[in-house]
């Protein structure tokens, strides 16, 4: 994987929306995320638990570092001691590669 610093840009990658066979065979190699929803509303997400709101909102802070470095932003639900962070591609109306790649990267945060 290349740098979570670098900037993306997604304009010089097709993007398209995967089918449920690459969705099952991507999904399978991260750990803890589900698909959730369906048709234009499918995506994938993953609850994260932190001990308090200072390290919750330090990962937030993470998350929306990466999400601008790689130009794809996921809606987060944050909580006291928990974020849910949920990736979809809206302009494919799916799941796309860049969900995949970009849940990677936020796990890569806490590894």
């Amino acid at each position: 994987m290349e740098s979570m610093l670098k900037k993306k840009d997604w304009s010089k990658v097709a993007r398209r929306a995967l089918g449920p066979t690459q969705v099952v065979g991507r999904l399978s190699s991260l750990d803890g995320w589900q698909l959730t929803g369906d048709g234009p509303d499918v995506a994938i997400e993953k609850t994260y638990r932190f001990a308090n709101y200072h390290e919750t909102m330090s990962f937030v802070n993470a998350v929306a570092f990466i999400a601008n470095a790689q130009d794809h932003h996921p809606d987060l639900s944050v909580h006291y001691g928990r974020c849910v962070v949920r990736f979809s591609t809206h302009d494919v109306k799916g799941l796309s590669d860049t969900d995949f790649e970009c849940a990677a990267r936020v796990d890569a945060l806490l590894a």
